[in-house]
């Protein structure tokens, strides 16, 4: 068991958190699903939520407010070196910003982003919070993507924002790598999509993807592609009882 000390490489997924319309329940079907346990920030941070992995920070959860009109939703975050100057490179490549970059306290500066195909995505330039302390083991962090029905305009907008080189897997799929260092995956989406708006999906390491499938259906969650294996492990993507989708994804075993 190892515990990330330090940022990720500019540009690799680093955090992810939720927003919920209901937080306590929310945190039961998580608890049931990865075991987590949590921490309540307190009223000065509306009661944040981090999610501990064998007590490692693995994720945010938070409130959705009353009046709030968005969904419920997974929201990856991207390693910054700079948000300010990140966020200037958005909007010079065709994207739009949500949230102009925010400080949150001594932890680090935030961002929200679209890129130019409409998927949403953060920004996490790090102070004293580095990200998700735990990945690539049951509960933690472990792979994103974003799915677009313009896989080709997205692989340009993040190779310029990130200095990257989009390599290709397949027809639909590619790896968006600096160096030897993969950052996240672009899918292209297919017909069979239909109108499904582009999105990015983060997933989580679980121990046993068949057994995970079973506490999500019986914690109240879906799942809306079942297992399926892959040369990177055996995946199913989820939606949580209130329509969050995450994929989770059991690793093949180390040598």
């Amino acid at each position: 068991m190892t515990t990330r000390t330090t940022p990720r490489a500019y540009g690799a997924f680093t955090w992810i958190d939720l927003v919920t319309p209901e937080l306590e329940a929310a945190k039961t079907f998580y608890e049931h699903l990865f075991g987590w346990k949590y921490f309540d920030t307190g009223e000065d941070f509306g009661h944040y939520h981090f999610a501990l992995a064998q007590g490692r920070n693995a994720a945010g959860l938070n409130q959705l407010q009353p009046d709030s009109q968005a969904p419920s939703a997974w929201t990856p975050y991207l390693a910054s070196d700079d948000a300010a100057a990140d966020v200037a490179r958005v909007k010079a490549l065709g994207g739009q910003v949500y949230l102009e970059p925010m400080t949150v306290d001594d932890s680090g500066v935030m961002a929200i982003c679209a890129d130019p195909t409409g998927a949403v995505f953060g920004l996490w330039q790090a102070i004293n919070h580095v990200g998700a302390s735990v990945e690539a083991e049951h509960g933690g962090i472990a792979w994103s993507e974003v799915a677009t029905h313009d896989a080709a305009t997205a692989c340009d907008f993040y190779g310029k924002l990130f200095d990257a080189t989009a390599l290709r897997q397949s027809e639909e799929y590619s790896i968006m790598q600096r160096g030897e260092e993969m950052l996240f995956g672009v899918m292209q989406m297919a017909e069979e999509w239909g109108d499904m708006p582009p999105h990015w999906m983060g997933y989580f390491a679980i121990d046993n993807t068949d057994a995970a499938v079973e506490r999500v259906l019986s914690g109240g969650g879906k799942v809306t592609a079942p297992p399926f294996d892959t040369p990177y492990g055996r995946i199913a993507v989820i939606a949580d009882p209130y329509g969050a989708a995450f994929g989770i994804v059991q690793l093949p075993a180390q040598e």
